[in-house]
This record gives C-alpha cells, sequence and structure tokens, in this order.
C-alpha cells in the first residue's frame, strides 16, 4: 500500500528556515507526480508545489521564490525546502502522490510547521 511519511517540521521564528522531507513506499515512485498540501485552521486546503518525474515544479504564487520542491528518486524521497517563512506559512504539511486525474492520494499524519514572531 501506498505510504507517505513525513519529517522535519517544527518550530521556527520568522524569517527562518525548514526542510521538510518525505519518505515514499508502496510502488514506484519514479513514476507519479509528487505535491505538498498544507492546511491550515480556518483556511482552504492549498496545493503548495507539484514536482513531476522529471522535476519540473509548480508552487502556488504565496510561496514561489521561498520554497522549493525536489525529490531524489533513488531515495524514494520528495523534499520542501521552505525559506524566508512567515507566520502565514503556519500549518500541517502533507506529502502526497499526484494520481494523473486531478486528485491526490497517499494522506498521511502530515507534519507541523508553525512559524513564530
Amino acid at each position: 500500500q501506498v505510504q507517505l511519511v513525513e519529517s522535519g517540521g517544527g518550530l521556527v521564528q520568522t524569517g527562518g528556515s525548514l526542510r521538510l522531507s518525505c519518505a515514499a513506499s508502496g510502488w514506484i515512485f519514479a513514476f507519479n507526480t509528487m505535491g505538498w498540501h498544507r492546511q491550515a485552521p480556518g483556511k482552504q486546503r492549498e496545493l503548495v508545489a507539484t514536482i513531476t518525474r522529471d522535476g519540473s515544479t509548480n508552487y502556488a504564487e504565496s510561496v514561489k521564490g521561498r520554497f522549493a520542491i525536489s525529490r531524489d528518486n533513488a531515495k524514494n524521497t520528495v523534499y520542501l525546502q521552505m525559506n524566508s517563512l512567515k507566520v502565514q506559512d503556519t500549518a500541517v504539511y502533507f506529502c502526497n502522490r499526484d494520481l494523473r486525474s486531478g486528485r491526490f492520494d497517499g494522506w498521511g499524519q502530515g507534519i507541523q510547521v508553525t512559524v513564530s514572531s
């Protein structure tokens, strides 16, 4: 079965950086686009970034220039480097698999990112 386990979250001050990692298992990782979503209380779930099998990336306008998604297919791992963090980035972050049908799966626990002022 598909499993995605996020790590690397925590508490950071405004302007700081965090690097999230997502360890994938249960399928041939290299053949799917991967994405990161985030969910904050009282706010709409947001697709933060995606990366295709060959490394093409897309970002939400809110994180452009600050976040970078990457992947290591040999390690079955996707990353989200978050720089210049803002309080507005506070959320639970989820790593997901793109099913190529307008939806994502692999929803797990997610990981908390808290940015303090």
